[in-house]
């Protein structure tokens, strides 16, 4: 589904979404903005960048990040979940990757990503393996993901 859909789909159903967004630095917040009427169901996107963001804001426990890394699904999930609590929006949704070039390994390679939304009760964390090693074109794939996961939601 394109923006344009789930755009008049966000305003019909009366729906309102949160952004925390990680290796897509605002990318989502910006799709999700980007055509009027947007306020009435965008409601913040926080970019946390940073681990110490993603603990200060989203209060996620440094040791979840110590544990398994700011790129993981315990992590994601926390993002989501206190985004949640913090936006009280009807849906959220938690980015955290690796967007490269650098900064992949084996266990962690580029195109690395984890997406995080939560409806309500319904809350899901998909592992995503893009197999593009280029940084625009994995944020990209990341939206078009969450858009799509979005619009199979409402």
């Amino acid at each position: 589904m394109n923006i344009h859909l789930l755009h008049r789909k966000l305003i019909k159903k009366k729906l309102t979404i949160s952004v925390a967004e990680s290796c897509t630095g605002g990318l989502l917040a910006h799709n999700l903005t980007k055509l009027p009427n947007s306020s009435k169901y965008f409601k913040m996107g926080l970019t946390t960048y940073s681990n110490q963001a993603k603990i200060k804001i989203l209060k996620v426990n440094k040791n979840i990040i110590r544990k398994y890394g700011a790129v993981s699904h315990e992590c994601c999930k926390t993002m989501v979940q206190n985004l949640s609590k913090i936006s009280k929006s009807k849906i959220n949704v938690s980015i955290t990757g690796i967007a490269g070039p650098g900064g992949g390994s084996k266990e962690k390679p580029v195109g690395l990503v984890y997406i995080g939304v939560k409806k309500g009760a319904t809350l899901l964390i998909k592992e995503n393996k893009f197999k593009s090693k280029n940084r625009n074109s994995i944020q990209k794939s990341t939206v078009r993901t969450v858009i799509n996961i979005i619009s199979k939601i409402i």
